[in-house]
């Protein structure tokens, strides 16, 4: 079965396509990583069956509205670990 996790190499082109548009809206930090460590997670909580098309919707569709709050999120868990 395929996992969401398995289609990074698929979905590089959305993954540099996001992390530019940041880039244009002044975030030039943001990498290729990040955006996909944050759209994995999104990925995970659905439970649908990991097809290649939603997964790229997701890359696609996040805001960095969506994105800036998983960061502050997960740089909390960092701070309490």
């Amino acid at each position: 079965m395929i996992r969401f996790e398995d289609m990074k190499t698929e979905v590089g082109p959305a993954l540099q396509s996001k992390a530019e548009e940041f880039h244009f809206l002044g975030y030039e930090s943001v990498s290729e990583e990040e955006v996909w460590n944050c759209v994995i997670r999104k990925a995970q909580k659905k439970k649908e069956e990991a097809k290649l098309h939603i997964l790229v919707g997701l890359i696609l569709g996040l805001s960095l509205t969506d994105f800036m709050n998983w960061l502050t999120l997960e740089a909390f868990k960092r701070d309490v670990q």
